[in-house]
């Protein structure tokens, strides 16, 4: 699951500055922020991390599936 809307919500930043400071497209920023993204290249977490001076961990955070079993 992606926590990038926490990262911004703490720094009181918008899907357009993020857009802006990464030059990535606002409709991705925006597809990460609200969690909808299928799926982000290398290039994408690369550029968020470099404009929000964080690692790739501090965006992500896995969630396992409900009807995983547990060894």
């Amino acid at each position: 699951m992606w926590v990038l809307h926490e990262i911004m919500g703490k720094r009181r930043l918008k899907i357009a500055d993020v857009a802006r400071s990464t030059g990535l497209a606002w409709d991705t920023v925006a597809a990460i922020y609200h969690g909808k993204a299928k799926g982000v290249s290398l290039e994408t977490i690369d550029a968020l991390c470099k404009a929000l001076n964080c690692q790739p961990g501090d965006l992500l955070v896995y969630v396992p599936d409900k009807g995983e079993n547990k060894a």
